[in-house]
């Protein structure tokens, strides 16, 4: 794949969704298909668990705490990684808090890497593809509406989501890329 953006999808998993949850996995995945997941181990602060959270993702605090990295050594990684890529998640509110309480306990600002919506990727994807394809404007708003609402269909046919960090980041990554293909289709034809 020539000319991808320096675009990843990230997804974590979190031990509550109270107030005093925190990050226990995070997964990204580069549109050229680059990934990577880590357990992590949860700061001696960091104490809030939900069962109903762990029966979801099926990841245990016991298994966190033998198997999960540091929370500097994650978000070590990310930063070395990610820096210079726009970050996109499904759910920016949740994966940017999660984000923000990672990079604090390791010191780190907490904006240091930011995340927008998914939903910004799909329609910057298809609005790049038809704007250099000369896709008259008064066909563009339609043709991008339908063009993610048909895949974003598609997508929620295969079944809800996993919700393990990675697979869920996989599978933004493959909805994005379903949406270049049909924007690319789509463009060749309003082009004719």
């Amino acid at each position: 794949m020539h000319d991808l953006p320096n675009i990843a999808f990230l997804d974590f998993e979190a031990s509550s969704l109270g107030k005093e949850g925190y990050p226990i996995e995070i997964a990204w995945v580069l549109v050229g298909g680059q990934e990577e997941s880590h357990l992590i181990r949860p700061d001696p602060s960091w104490t809030d668990w939900d069962e109903e959270a762990e029966r979801i993702h099926g990841i245990t605090r016991e298994r966190l705490l033998t198997e999960g990295r540091t929370v500097e050594d994650v978000a070590q990684r990310m930063m070395a990684a990610l820096v210079g890529h726009s970050l996109y998640a499904t759910a920016p509110s949740w994966d940017g808090k999660w984000l923000s309480k990672l990079l604090r306990a390791a010191g780190l600002p907490r904006h240091a890497l930011r995340i927008e919506d998914t939903e910004l990727a799909h329609q910057r994807v298809v609005q790049d593809i038809l704007c250099a394809a000369n896709v008259p404007d008064h066909l563009q708003a339609g043709a991008t509406r339908d063009i993610i609402a048909y895949a974003e269909r598609e997508d929620t046919a295969r079944g809800p989501a996993e919700h393990r960090a990675l697979a869920d980041a996989r599978r933004e990554r493959d909805l994005w890329l379903d949406i270049r293909r049909r924007a690319t289709e789509i463009a060749a034809r309003l082009r004719q």
